[in-house]
């Protein structure tokens, strides 16, 4: 897809490192004259977003923790912990610190946004279709790892709701113990157990926890980073898809990736940084919770203990069923089932713009998760009042948990056995410039 290179060193200092290390050469066949399909819209816009946000979110880490204390001893006549002081320590009496915390805090959720609609438009325009399987298999295991990042950074300000959320998920793991009771012996714990304990540090949330939470919150981003360092690799090979999910046919499909894109990305990236801007110097509270401002009380549980919004879809899931085990199960059947897309869906077509009645299904999957994350973020007992009736949450989110995997292991294989896509353009170019012959699909 990339071609043999064009870069030509001009000066001696290029030309001596281009022979001994040549990483401008790399840089300039990936980032400058890389064929580019000459249709992408505003939704392939957002790779370089999330670059963006890994490198904030990175760098404010990093300052925060030279300033961060993660310990769980009590202070103040056992009021609070030093976790909780260092981070008001940060707000108030580190220079900007107030910014930093607000910028990562805020950075995590335009993260989260930004790879959501990431996914939905592979999901759209088929990105995951062969031969860029492997590529959608990284920004899966890259989306997963940002999962885990994002919890063991939610537990560290060591709040109400910092503690009583480790303390629920930790706890999922016990689950397990069902599937495998006991390890060496009938008074041994089970395995979900033991997961839980080691994840603890002991037995119970507590300092050791709050310790092995910071170590992997510091490390994990820069796990991201690799991936990421991978999944660009890996966009290199075939090249990028494009939303009519045709092939690139020769160079009149495509452009330089310089000054083209280079320029349409930095433009809605500054209308994204904008939107970033605002939460964090007008409501940087706007998606935090207000007991995590509480010092965190193992005597006191929250009346609602709820995760971060990006995670509260599957937090309705988990919810949503009644019997622990299988809802762990579902839990982590769900992001499973996101790295087996490119074998589950069977149409030969890619984009669903050629596909009238898998779109309708898109959208509906779209509102469903919108939907779950709704009720995520509900109270257990809470009801819909329709027409003097009352209906439980739990019901709509059991409906919507249904139609999560309905779509993914029955629209995705079977619709394409009665669906009828329409004609494609015989080639980028010519749906460009106005010209395209339809072609028929395959």
């Amino acid at each position: 897809m990339s071609g043999n290179s064009t870069y030509q060193p001009k000066t001696g200092l290029t030309r001596w490192l281009d022979s001994r290390l040549p990483i401008l050469r790399l840089a300039h066949d990936t980032m400058t004259t890389f064929p580019t399909p000459r249709n992408l819209n505003v939704w392939y816009t957002f790779g370089a977003i999330l670059t963006f946000f890994l490198a904030v979110q990175i760098v404010t880490g990093i300052v925060l923790a030279m300033h961060f204390l993660p310990s769980a001893v009590l202070t103040n006549g056992g009021t609070s912990s030093v976790a909780f002081d260092s981070v008001e320590s940060i707000m108030r009496d580190v220079n900007y610190g107030w910014l930093l915390r607000y910028m990562h805090a805020n950075g995590a959720s335009m993260f989260f946004l930004a790879v959501y609609i990431h996914m939905f438009r592979g999901l759209y325009y088929g990105s995951s279709k062969a031969p860029r399987e492997i590529l959608w298999i990284l920004g899966v295991l890259i989306y997963v790892v940002m999962v885990a990042t994002a919890f063991f950074g939610y537990v560290l300000p060591w709040g109400q709701m910092s503690f009583w959320a480790a303390t629920v998920i930790t706890n999922l793991f016990s689950a397990l113990d069902q599937v495998v009771p006991h390890m060496g012996g009938a008074h041994a714990p089970g395995i979900g157990t033991m997961i839980a304990q080691w994840l603890w540090g002991g037995f119970a949330v507590g300092d050791a926890t709050l310790n092995r939470f910071f170590s992997l919150h510091y490390l994990l981003p820069f796990v991201i980073a690799g991936l990421v360092g991978l999944h660009i690799w890996a966009l290199h090979v075939p090249g990028n898809n494009n939303p009519l999910g045709i092939d690139v046919q020769g160079p009149q499909d495509t452009v330089p990736f310089h000054p083209y894109y280079t320029v349409k990305d930095g433009f809605y990236l500054c209308l994204f940084v904008i939107i970033y801007a605002f939460l964090v110097f007008f409501h940087p509270d706007f998606v935090g919770n207000p007991d995590n401002y509480t010092p965190a009380n193992p005597l006191v549980t929250p009346p609602h203990i709820v995760p971060e919004w990006y995670l509260l879809p599957f937090y309705a899931m988990l919810r949503s069923i009644p019997q622990k085990l299988f809802g762990v199960l579902v839990l982590f059947g769900a992001l499973a089932t996101l790295l087996f897309v490119p074998w589950l869906d069977t149409s030969r077509v890619r984009s669903m713009r050629f596909r009238p009645m898998m779109k309708q299904f898109f959208w509906v999957f779209v509102a469903d998760c919108i939907l779950l994350g709704y009720l995520g973020s509900q109270e257990p007992q809470a009801v819909w009042h329709l027409g003097g009736i009352d209906v439980p949450l739990l019901w709509p989110a059991r409906i919507g948990t249904l139609y999560y995997f309905v779509f993914f292991f029955v629209v995705m294989p079977f619709l394409p056995l009665i669906e009828t896509p329409l004609e494609r353009p015989k080639s980028i170019a010519e749906a460009v410039l106005g010209t395209a012959q339809p072609q028929a699909a395959e």
